[in-house]
């Protein structure tokens, strides 16, 4: 049987297993790797791992999978990650509404047209992921700055993704609430018009304030006030659902962490009072 996960969670890297190691902390309830980062690596890194995973559930989130671009599936990379997810007993593979290739890795996340076309293009390499790694794909709704040859909205883009595919959702509150600023919709109408079916599990993270209607997706900073009410907002119209800090860059010590990740635990207690976990997703 696959780990489930429940609750609060929070990413997991390399440089952090100094402080967290022999024991995880019991505050976590599940962790999220990018199986990029652990499948190439043996020797120590593959033991940690391994001490690690036997003590908490794991999620994983790619960065390379590329599921929007027009260069040929990597299937040899998608298999690598079937393989990792079933050497580790990890149930979910989540990964970016997005690209990062185009004739080369392009070491950024950039936005898929919003067009019909794209759509089915992204549905029908999404169901040959599926095929090959025996589960749903997860894709996250992500920031983005400019939208090339936009016929639809984000929202209609995302949903009729989500419909063609089968595929599930990854709803990262901060990319909502930044895009909302940075392309001026309701975040609200955004949220009330998912299908709550769909979302597996969520993130929050922290951005950077370019200005007043420019803000820049980091995962460097501390979630903000803002984005703490929308995730209750979250909560309130789709019900507690498995949440993750994400923190990428100025990494603050493990206790500073443990905060927040008690934060998203009393804000999911709120809404679900009968139990100390958010539902579990299998």
């Amino acid at each position: 049987m696959k780990q489930g996960i429940s609750g609060a969670g929070l990413g997991l890297r390399r440089e952090m297993l100094p402080a967290l190691l022999p024991h995880l902390p019991a505050e976590v309830d599940f962790w999220e790797v990018a199986p990029e980062n652990w499948i190439p690596l043996g020797g120590k890194f593959e033991k940690q791992f391994r001490e690690c995973i036997t003590q908490a559930p794991f999620s994983t989130h790619g960065l390379s999978l590329s599921i929007g671009s027009s260069d040929p599936l990597d299937i040899t990379f998608v298999k690598q990650v079937k393989t990792f997810l079933d050497r580790y007993d990890i149930a979910l593979y989540s990964e970016h509404l997005s690209y990062c290739s185009d004739g080369g890795h392009m070491y950024d996340l950039m936005p898929i047209p919003f067009t019909q076309e794209a759509a089915s293009h992204v549905a029908q390499r999404i169901k040959t992921v599926q095929e090959i790694i025996e589960r749903p794909l997860v894709l996250e709704n992500v920031s983005y700055y400019l939208a090339p040859g936009q016929e639809m909205s984000e929202l209609d883009f995302t949903l009729e993704v989500l419909q063609q595919s089968g595929c599930k959702m990854l709803l990262d509150v901060n990319n909502l609430y930044v895009n909302s600023i940075n392309h001026r919709y309701d975040p609200q109408r955004f949220l009330r018009s998912l299908p709550s079916e769909k979302i597996v599990y969520g993130h929050i993270a922290g951005h950077y304030d370019e200005a007043d209607d420019l803000k820049v997706d980091t995962h460097g900073a501390d979630v903000i006030e803002a984005v703490w009410s929308l995730l209750e907002s979250a909560y309130a119209i789709h019900g507690v659902f498995p949440t993750l800090l994400e923190r990428d860059f100025n990494i603050p010590p493990i206790a500073e962490l443990l905060k927040e990740v008690r934060r998203i635990k009393s804000i999911q207690a709120k809404f679900q009072p009968e139990r100390s976990h958010a539902k579990a997703v299998i």
